[in-house]
């Protein structure tokens, strides 16, 4: 189920906003996450930082590999941070990941 359209509408707005030079097919699998059912009770700000987070750390770092390798979810996901904020630099978001981040 797809949110309501004055939700996708700040979605949108949002995700412009967080990642004005993200590449067209990122900002779509992230506007898709951020509009989904199990984020419909978050502010659109946050459902596109939580989902821009989990699609770049699944689809432009190593953190499946290193979920592979045996690291536990935890671990994998301090491992790149680095990796992470290399991608929310280049793609001029405003914020980045900081290891003291919960939950994302």
């Amino acid at each position: 189920m797809t949110a309501p359209t004055g939700r996708r509408r700040a979605i949108a707005k949002a995700l412009t906003a967080l990642l004005p030079l993200a590449p067209y097919a990122d900002m779509e699998n992230i506007r898709t996450d951020a509009g989904s059912v199990h984020m419909k009770t978050l502010p659109p700000t946050i459902a596109v930082w939580l989902a821009a987070i989990a699609h770049i750390r699944h689809m432009h770092t190593d953190y499946e590999k290193l979920l592979a390798d045996g690291y536990d979810r935890d671990s994998a996901r301090f491992f790149v941070i680095e990796q992470t904020n290399v991608v929310l630099t280049h793609w001029r978001a405003t914020r980045l990941l900081d290891a003291d981040d919960e939950d994302e």
